[in-house]
């Protein structure tokens, strides 16, 4: 399978793949690589220098893990999607969570794969969302089909939640940088501290992630995040404070 240029000539799929695993992320090259109608031209362990060769490359399919340094599988797919880039994301995570596949499709992914995936299924669904298909799992969507599936899947979400509003409203990269902090049990005060912001804007930023995540508290803010790989619980101080 190949694609066709302006001219009706045939090109190879070009791909970057994103992943902090440099094991899985050299597997998936190499998986690729043998694909005469592939071509591989990046690769990153990290969602900001990720981010900046999507930006540069505009390669036709980007595999991101979403459990990654610097920017996460989620905000990276957020950010293509604010900018209008055309690269088509697919998440590639070890937590197969219902929560996180609404959350990756409504942030602008084209798929959302679990990492015990095959490499035949992998290459068969490179080719499916560079043809404008949608996967979630083992489910092929069209654009129609995975806006019901949202639809449907958001609806019995939200009748959930105690807290009303969207539990699946994409997090800021702000809001992301506090719910970390949260999550290895920062006060507010150290939180205005390492990030150089007022105590205020601290509690504000706090009460949005609650409201975005539909949790109670700053400990279902924890969990959530933990459970979901977006947070590393073994960051570093220094990590956290860069």
């Amino acid at each position: 399978m190949v694609y066709d240029d302006m001219n009706g000539m045939k090109k190879a799929i070009s791909i970057i793949i994103i992943d902090d695993h440099p094991l899985f992320r050299q597997g998936v090259v190499d998986a690729l690589s043998i694909q005469d109608d592939f071509l591989v031209v990046a690769e990153s362990a990290d969602g900001i220098e990720g981010l900046r060769l999507i930006r540069g490359i505009r390669p036709m399919v980007a595999i991101v893990d979403v459990n990654l340094p610097g920017l996460n599988g989620l905000q990276l797919t957020n950010q293509l999607k604010l900018e209008k880039i055309a690269t088509r994301i697919l998440l590639l995570t070890a937590y197969d969570d219902s929560e996180q596949k609404i959350h990756a499709m409504q942030v602008g992914a084209s798929g959302y794969l679990t990492k015990d995936i095959s490499p035949e299924t992998l290459i068969d669904d490179i080719i499916a969302v560079t043809d404008g298909k949608y996967i979630v799992g083992e489910d092929v969507f069209d654009r129609r089909g995975i806006s019901e599936w949202l639809d449907t899947k958001t609806d019995l979400a939200l009748r959930n939640y105690s807290i009303p509003g969207d539990p699946y409203q994409p997090l800021s990269e702000r809001e992301m940088q506090i719910l970390v902090h949260v999550a290895h049990g920062f006060s507010n005060k150290e939180i205005a501290s390492n990030l150089k912001i007022s105590h205020q804007t601290v509690k504000n930023h706090v009460t949005a992630v609650l409201r975005k995540l539909g949790v109670n508290d700053r400990t279902q803010a924890a969990i959530f995040a933990i459970r979901r790989g977006w947070v590393r619980i073994y960051e570093t101080n220094t990590e956290l404070t860069e």
